[in-house]
């Protein structure tokens, strides 16, 4: 038994070296998503019942294809990290098992039923918005940039679903008047970036200019943000680097770095680069700690990049990105349930950076 405890231990050990999508990093983290697709519970469904009618009705009753992990919209995420490994890393032993599951998901009727989910119940317009909302554009995104004839049909599937996120989206966007700077699921940065994402690689110019003039109207006359008091007890989020991370894709490299250099201070800066404490990795509250650890790494990568090279910034975001990453890991691969249904996707995106 000793042994075995060892043996597991230095395999944590050894994955939690890796920053880089390698084979092996890959086989491991894609072990995550392919346990929970299909387990229904425990599950969170987020439902709001209208009516005894509603009461019985299971997680998959509600959402055929995204009912595992569960939930909602750790589903989604999960799901798009199965469909980002295989498209980076098509020749894994695991791939087989990831294309049959994406294929019974992306199913044509159940994505129908996903889409009128949002419609045939009361209150429903309000499901999963805007985090959820995000994911879906995001995994739609990895569908469309994907030419197989394979990818195409799930992408074809998934087009109720979309259409039904984006008019729900268009919809409210115009009655938004306050962001939200939560460091958890509603944070409207977050979103609004993975939105501007979507719409820029589909092409919906109308949507990018709604979006920009939000996230411009929201965040362009914020200064000296407290990010000193991050983080909350249970964010997986830092609101301030969402926010930058998101004015990156909406300014010049000019008014952006103009703009950032009022944003933070020095003692903000100094505390956004702390690494969380976690107390309790089987806590499904405190475990979104670790996921704060791959979110500040992809924001803090994608605003690097985004800067001239004499920033001082640029370098300083490099590094303390990896840390971040470097973190994460072994704390990932050491949760129980309430980090392994959702962490993986969060790691794998940190380490892709994906714009």
């Amino acid at each position: 038994m000793k042994y075995l405890i060892l043996l597991a231990f230095a395999s944590i050990s050894l994955y939690a070296q890796e920053t880089q999508l390698t084979d092996a990093l890959a086989t491991k983290l894609s072990e995550m998503p392919l346990k929970c697709i299909e387990q229904e519970y425990p599950n969170k469904t987020a439902h709001i019942i209208n009516s005894l009618q509603e009461v019985s009705l299971s997680p998959k009753d509600l959402h055929p294809s995204f009912y595992g992990c569960f939930d909602w919209h750790s589903s989604v995420h999960g799901h798009w990290m199965l469909l980002k490994i295989l498209k980076e890393k098509p020749n894994l032993a695991q791939s087989w098992r990831i294309t049959k599951i994406l294929d019974k998901s992306f199913n044509a009727e159940s994505l129908k039923k996903e889409a009128q989910y949002f419609t045939k119940y009361d209150l429903a317009k309000n499901f999963e918005r805007t985090y959820g909302w995000a994911w879906i554009l995001k995994l739609d995104e990895e569908l469309a940039t994907w030419d197989t004839p394979q990818a195409k049909t799930w992408h074809q599937n998934m087009k109720p679903l979309t259409d039904e996120i984006l008019r729900m989206w268009k919809d409210y966007l115009p009655k938004q008047t306050y962001p939200n700077r939560t460091g958890v699921h509603p944070n409207s940065a977050f979103a609004i970036g993975f939105a501007i994402d979507w719409a820029r690689k589909i092409g919906d110019k109308d949507f990018e200019n709604q979006l920009i003039q939000k996230a411009k109207s929201f965040y362009l006359k914020d200064e000296k943000t407290p990010a000193y008091l991050e983080p909350d007890g249970s964010d997986f989020f830092s609101p301030s680097l969402e926010i930058a991370d998101l004015m990156r894709r909406v300014l010049s490299q000019k008014d952006f770095e103009n703009w950032l250099d009022q944003f933070y201070d020095k003692r903000s800066l100094e505390n956004i680069s702390q690494i969380p404490v976690v107390s309790d990795l089987s806590d499904y509250q405190t475990v979104h700690l670790v996921g704060l650890s791959f979110s500040k790494a992809w924001c803090m990568k994608g605003i690097s990049r985004a800067l001239s090279n004499s920033h001082p910034l640029k370098k300083q975001f490099e590094d303390t990105a990896e840390h971040f990453l470097k973190n994460g890991m072994p704390l990932m691969f050491s949760s129980n349930y309430g980090g392994d249904h959702w962490l993986a996707s969060f790691a794998v995106f940190a380490i892709s950076n994906v714009d």
